[in-house]
């Protein structure tokens, strides 16, 4: 049996002409079409181990997993990651909070404090919603101005304090002692 030797053969491949019949140009490979505007087009990052300070305006979906001092307006979404802080104030649609925020919140809409939140400062929102675990602290309204807990369809209304004067201890009970035993 002889060997034979693999890269003497050779075949012949037919390779696909780039030109069709009838056309003077060959054709550009296919580029993919550009996706969608999306409100995705509006979002900024700020990574872990990055510092931005400022003012952010016109951003439809801020996300902080880093350092964030800064004036939010003009805005619709944070997104505070566990590894996020947040300083300043903020006026948005919706907020969430796995990280720290402190400062001013004004969120129109829904504010959902993760277990792993912290929110301080001045807080007015739509709707709120805090997981086991996830800490509100401040000053705290809803956005129409109505306290926490003053909702008047569930919280009861105060009784009133009445002042009565000071009452001391009646003086303890002395009995004479008597020997034998009680009947």
């Amino acid at each position: 049996m002889a060997d034979h030797d693999s890269t003497s053969f050779r075949p012949e491949v037919a390779r696909p002409s780039r030109e069709l019949p009838g056309m003077s140009r060959p054709l550009a490979p296919s580029m993919p079409s550009a996706p969608p505007p999306s409100s995705d087009d509006k979002k900024l990052i700020v990574g872990r181990n990055i510092v931005l300070s400022g003012q952010i305006t016109a951003c439809d979906k801020l996300v902080v997993e880093g350092r964030v001092d800064a004036t939010l307006t003009e805005s619709r979404v944070i997104e505070i990651t566990s590894t996020g802080v947040f300083k300043g104030a903020a006026e948005i649609d919706e907020a969430l909070i796995g990280g720290t925020f402190e400062g001013t919140l004004i969120c129109r809409g829904r504010l959902l404090i993760r277990a792993t939140g912290k929110v301080k400062g001045e807080i007015r929102y739509g709707q709120l919603e805090i997981e086991c675990g996830g800490e509100l602290v401040g000053d705290i309204n809803t956005v129409q101005g109505n306290p926490i807990a003053a909702d008047p369809a569930t919280t009861p209304a105060p009784s009133p304090v009445v002042s009565s004067p000071v009452v001391s201890a009646p003086a303890p009970l002395t009995f004479p002692s008597t020997e034998g035993t009680l009947v």
